[in-house]
């Protein structure tokens, strides 16, 4: 398998970082402000076959499964990641398959075999151009009326927050239009206080929906742009205070 110089760094990072991210629990900032009304945009997932690109270390597949999917194939770039998950998949078998694999190339895949297919997190990993082929290539393995749910970073948060914790981009004094394509290093911690790296390539609202567009995708997208909620502050009023009332995240769930 071929990699990009930044597809080669992505990979690098999260070989390194896979350990940090291993958690059965909610521990890191967004897996309270992100994760959660994400897969509630995929329900209900009972008797799907759903693909989830960019899995990780398999958090939200093993979530999805124990949700009642039918069969759940998660698809990561890092193969530490994918180690990971399986060493998790070992210890609580679900049936879940793992497999290394990049987010523009699904080519081992028939057309139209999956009824939803998930991405958290995984396109502020991908230029403008690699987001548009992945997209269609997410049209393609989608059966008609499959669902496409996938979050991203919100394209504002690195222009609305200083680097503090627990969540910020570094824009290198780039702008919302000059930084388009442009991969701003970041960090997330975790309520124990450590943190993760992570990085944001900056695509505009109109690049996401363009790219939907050029796919093939004609139907209106749900959009939710996630923030802490009262009852996230309540669970942490210190850790989550000083992101109030900021867009974190942002996230589409479309029909093909």
């Amino acid at each position: 398998m071929e990699f990009t110089h930044d597809q080669q760094g992505v990979r690098d990072l999260y070989d390194r970082s896979a350990e940090g991210w291993v958690r059965n629990q909610p521990l890191s900032l967004s897996d309270f402000t992100g994760r959660p009304p994400v897969l509630a945009l995929c329900q209900p997932v009972a008797g799907l076959r759903i693909l989830d690109l960019g899995c990780g270390e398999g958090y939200c597949a093993r979530q999805l499964r124990r949700s009642g999917a039918a069969e759940v194939i998660g698809i990561d770039i890092s193969g530490s990641m994918i180690a990971a998950a399986q060493r998790e998949e070992g210890r609580e078998p679900l049936g879940i398959r793992f497999l290394e694999g990049n987010a523009i190339e699904l080519s081992r895949f028939v057309k139209g075999p999956f009824d939803a297919l998930l991405a958290m997190f995984c396109y502020n990993y991908l230029t403008a151009a690699e987001t548009a082929t992945s997209f269609a290539e997410v049209f393609r393995v989608l059966r008609p009326g499959g669902r496409f749910v996938f979050a991203v970073p919100h394209p504002s948060l690195p222009y609305l927050r200083p680097a503090e914790p627990p969540f910020f981009f570094q824009t290198g004094g780039a702008g919302y239009f000059s930084g388009r394509d442009v991969r701003y290093p970041g960090k997330i911690w975790k309520r124990d206080g450590s943190t993760l790296e992570v990085q944001m390539v900056h695509k505009t609202l109109e690049d996401y929906f363009d790219a939907l567009r050029g796919a093939g995708f004609q139907t209106l997208p749900i959009v939710r742009e996630l923030h802490v909620t009262p009852e996230i502050m309540s669970v942490d009023p210190s850790f989550f205070g000083p992101l109030g009332d900021v867009p974190l995240h942002l996230a589409l769930a479309i029909t093909r």
